[in-house]
């Protein structure tokens, strides 16, 4: 016979995990033990790019500081928090390039000017340093650039398929920064953003030989019949670097030890765990009616797990944009899932972005329950016609769901958990 426990305060329950789940993935740590007994002849240049890219950067300088020669720290706006040193930092546009953008990418580049075989450019990169890390290769402009990347977002094409098209357009991607860094070496410290931790698509490889082709490109373009002006079609028929003889590469940290982490905090507050995947990669919806399923049956049938239990997701779903409202895809996640628990009692789902960001809002993501749709039928609003609008973000607003943590100084995918008791 199972024991009768106390009840749960699964919202609580829920924050206290992805809390912890994020806190596991945060740079500081994971930097300092890729560095701890690393000895780099010759100069140090620093070079720090992505959402994560500010505490990378300072947990590196705190180690290597008196032999860094100068770096520059390319981050999202708002990330940054404040000097390091001798560092030059910047902020920059994500998830579209900006000016800044090119305007850091070219500090960087003089930065690593000159350098002998003898030198070492320690890169730290992390999610976001395809929109920050930008120089358009000749013949395009940042304009192409951003509308195309405007118009792979919002067809729902995923991260992987994205920056094969993102690195053909730019002169660092695609491992272009280590071709022109070259003979100086490069140590390349990965916070992945991408599921199954590809290196040729996190921050669009700028440092890492290019496993995409010229007709995979081609064919992402078909796949979502995408019409490009001539002269971009044109830099998609330009094979990217294959082999960097001066590159080595240490991930430390991903979706999967976000999940691990999260699963044992759940254990130690008293739930049975299980993880259900660590590559989610559908439509943020469906993932939402999915999770929402999972909840009806704990709630009915007491399976997959024995409740009191945590289920927990990571990956990064897309969303279609068809609608005309505001959200990102935790937000549409967690709108959808609050449709698919509506009356249900003692469930609760949470999606979060580990970055504290989830689409063009200041949200990380929702948070919803049983309850959620009648509050939104209270004040007047009908929760369908919203997810139908791609408005999750005023929708969790009028309910109290929403999700704000602020940046969080680390980028590893996103969280889902489903709590039942």
């Amino acid at each position: 016979m199972r024991e009768t426990l106390a009840p749960k305060d699964l919202s609580k329950d829920a924050f206290d995990i992805a809390k912890g789940s994020i806190n596991a993935v945060l740079p500081e740590e994971a930097v300092a033990k890729a560095l701890r007994g690393r000895s780099f002849p010759g100069n140090i240049v620093l070079v720090a790019i992505g959402k994560a890219a500010w505490r990378m950067a300072k947990a590196a300088y705190d180690m290597q500081g008196k032999r860094v020669l100068c770096g520059v720290v390319i981050t999202k706006y708002g990330h940054s928090q404040g000097p390091i040193g001798n560092l030059k930092i910047f902020e920059a546009g994500h998830p579209i390039p900006d000016e800044n953008s090119v305007i850091a990418t070219q500090a960087a580049l003089e930065a690593v000017a000159g350098l002998s075989s003898d030198d070492t450019v320690l890169f730290l990169v992390s999610g976001g340093g395809s929109a920050l890390f930008e120089k358009p290769k000749e013949g395009i402009s940042l304009d192409d650039i951003a509308e195309v990347t405007e118009a792979l977002l919002r067809c729902g094409a995923d991260i992987v398929e994205i920056n094969a098209i993102r690195k053909r357009l730019s002169a660092v991607k695609g491992g272009r920064f280590a071709q022109t860094v070259y003979p100086a070496k490069v140590y390349s410290v990965v916070l992945s953003d991408v599921l199954g931790d590809r290196l040729d698509s996190i921050a669009s490889g700028p440092a890492y030989p290019d496993g995409t082709t010229c007709e995979q490109a081609l064919g992402i373009l078909r796949k979502y019949g995408l019409k490009l002006k001539p002269h971009i079609l044109r830099l998609l028929e330009e094979e990217t670097p294959k082999k960097l003889p001066n590159v080595e590469t240490v991930v430390i940290g991903s979706v999967k030890v976000m999940c691990e982490e999260a699963a044992k905090v759940a254990l130690e507050l008293g739930y049975e765990t299980t993880i259900l995947t660590t590559t989610l990669n559908c439509e943020a919806r469906e993932a939402g009616s999915f999770m929402a399923a999972l909840a009806r049956e704990e709630r009915i049938y007491n399976r997959p797990l024995h409740r009191p239990c945590v289920l927990i997701a990571g990956g990064e779903t897309v969303v279609h944009v068809r609608g005309q409202g505001l959200g990102g895809r935790n937000q549409e996640l967690s709108l959808s899932a609050a449709i698919g628990i509506e009356g249900l009692e003692d469930v609760v789902i949470l999606a979060i972005g580990s970055d504290g960001t989830d689409g063009p809002t200041d949200a990380a993501g929702g948070v919803v329950d049983g309850t959620t749709v009648a509050k939104l039928k209270a004040c007047g609003f009908d929760p369908q016609s919203m997810l139908d609008d791609n408005d999750s973000y005023h929708a969790l607003e009028a309910c109290g769901g929403l999700i704000k943590t602020g940046p969080t100084g680390t980028n590893v995918n996103d969280l889902i958990l489903l709590i039942c008791n």
